[in-house]
């Protein structure tokens, strides 16, 4: 197929160059072309796979085929004899030093986020946006997708590699045949600034969305009390932030955090790890009173849960594998490829709602299935060597599963993910918690984790979900000046707003504050615009409901 270059042959930059050579015209759009090598991985065996036809390249019975999707590039895999780890596709091309790239993450982030200067060995998760002198080409996957994809940017060429373990071991196809990704690209128009390409970008990658039907905002107790929890504080800091809301057409969240829930005998008092999700302990003891009361006291009510947190006394034939990371006998995980299990998190959903809760945040799911964290996945995703109950599906396949058993669950209420895989949770939750926990202990904290975040996903924000930057923690240990910036940055970006107050940090100003941001939250306004994001990892320059807004993080 002849390649039709998109920019004028005198441009010169490395993004439209890139751009121009990788991707051909289409009535769709722009379409990525045929790559110049493709690999798969087979554990430590490398197999070159060579043409053998359009857009087929094979070795022995590996074959990996690519073919026009609508305005995509899709990608599938078959191989019904050899477990494969990962495809690989490259495209030759020299990019020059000192392009700025930006690449996603894949489920939070943590303090690390933002443009980067090319010559790194980041992998850029599901998605890359190449910037150099004014124009931006963008090339990434669909949400969705069946593999774990990142792109890396080198001096000769561009790759992009499709992670196809199931565990920690190559997944076992059989005589399946698996729909890896779907490649899509875009480049800046003329009008356009990068952060008006990614969201344009970001939108041809979600196609088909889930957000909420109006701005989320409201309260949570996790940054002043820290799981010690109990009805009764529930209610005592749900009436007091009560008192300051002023729009009653949207009312707000008032989200329980962790110490709800029945404690493990192995671990007393430890809210982030019960041992049954669908029972109260006694701090609370009737949870749809507790629902009821939140009602009447003018919020609406939202519950943590733990999807995959087993019983203390759970057959070791439901378990997930010991792994590093995930190898404490006193915190049990569930194989979320048993059916039964499966179950087990849809029943504790539909308790949720039987209780009258009308948000279900949800946690760990990352982590308990891969025993890390997401800015541990350098060299793997995982530990090698191990496998789910069922081989036959990735990594990727199995989450995809799970969420959508927990987003069915839910029915019509809202959903919020944390520490849940950023590309597998767009268009499948209403909302997202798009960074690593900010801090009512530390202003430092939510400085990186918060404020890093911000600037780096806000422009996925009301496309793969409404971007929740998490809360502000306004307690007396982080000091005032720092934290009504960061109040002021959540309430006017249209993000999710979030306050976790301490009772006794709550003075005249701040009430007065958090008033005004509950009002500027609960209203659809245009998303916050960080102006200095290409150079600035804690953006300072905002543009926020039309004017120039600028912050001292300190």
């Amino acid at each position: 197929m002849d390649r039709r270059h998109f920019v004028k042959l005198s441009a010169t930059t490395t993004a439209a160059l890139l751009f121009s050579r990788i991707t051909y015209a289409t009535q769709e759009g722009p379409l990525v072309d045929m790559p110049d090598e493709v690999w798969a991985d087979a554990g430590v065996d490398r197999l070159h796979l060579k043409k053998t036809g359009s857009g087929l390249f094979t070795l022995n019975d590996v074959e990996v085929s690519l073919m026009k999707n609508g305005n995509a590039l899709g990608v599938y895999l078959q191989s019904p004899a050899k477990a494969i780890t990962a495809i690989r596709l490259k495209w030759k091309h020299s990019v020059k030093p000192g392009t700025k790239t930006y690449g996603d993450s894949w489920e939070r982030t943590y303090g690390d986020a933002g443009w980067k200067t090319t010559g790194g060995t980041k992998k850029n998760a599901w998605y890359i946006l190449l910037h150099d002198k004014g124009q931006t080409a963008c090339f990434g996957v669909k949400t969705g997708c069946s593999t774990f994809c990142w792109w890396a940017v080198n001096p000769d060429s561009l790759e992009l590699t499709m992670d196809t373990h199931s565990g920690g071991v190559g997944v076992e196809l059989g005589a399946r045949k698996l729909h890896a990704a779907d490649i899509i690209a875009t480049e800046s128009t003329p009008a356009e600034n990068p952060f008006a390409t990614a969201r344009r970008f970001c939108k041809l990658m979600c196609e088909k969305q889930r957000l909420p039907k109006e701005p989320v905002y409201g309260i949570n107790d996790w940054y002043y009390a820290y799981g010690n929890n109990s009805s009764s504080l529930i209610k005592e800091t749900t009436a007091l932030m009560a008192e300051l809301v002023t729009d009653t057409s949207n009312r707000p969240f008032s989200v329980i955090d962790a110490g709800w829930a029945v404690y493990s005998p192995y671990l007393p008092g430890d809210g982030g790890w019960a041992d049954d999700f669908s029972k109260p302990n006694d701090k609370f003891k009737d949870m749809h009173l507790m629902a009821d009361d939140i009602v009447k006291l003018g919020m609406r009510p939202g519950l943590w849960t733990r999807p995959l947190c087993a019983k203390y006394n759970d057959s070791a034939t439901l378990l997930a594998p010991k792994i590093k990371g995930r190898d404490d006998p006193k915190n049990p995980v569930l194989d979320p490829t048993i059916p039964e299990n499966i179950e087990r998190i849809k029943y504790n959903l539909s308790v949720y709602r039987q209780w009258g809760f009308e948000l279900v945040k949800h946690d760990y799911t990352t982590y308990d299935i891969l025993g890390r964290w997401g800015i541990e996945m350098t060299d793997s995703m995982t530990e090698p060597g191990w496998h789910f109950y069922d081989k036959s599906k990735t990594t990727a396949e199995i989450i995809n599963h799970l969420y959508h058993s927990i987003r069915d669950a839910a029915g019509d209420r809202y959903v919020i993910g944390c520490n849940t895989v950023s590309h597998l949770s767009a268009g499948v939750f209403e909302l997202n918690r798009i960074g690593d926990d900010t801090s009512g202990k530390e202003w430092a904290r939510t400085r990186k984790m918060g404020v890093n975040t911000m600037g780096a996903r806000i422009h996925q924000h009301n496309i793969f979900y409404a971007a929740d930057g998490d809360c502000v923690g306004l307690t007396s240990q982080v000091p005032w000046e720092k934290n009504k910036q960061w109040m002021q940055l959540l309430a006017e970006s249209n993000a999710p707003l979030f306050i976790s107050a301490e009772p006794a940090a709550l003075g005249a100003e701040q009430k007065a504050l958090i008033k005004q941001s509950f009002a500027k939250a609960a209203k659809v306004q245009p998303i916050g615009e960080p102006l200095d994001w290409l150079n600035n990892p804690l953006p300072a320059k905002w543009k926020l409901n039309g004017r120039e807004v600028d912050f001292n993080w300190g």
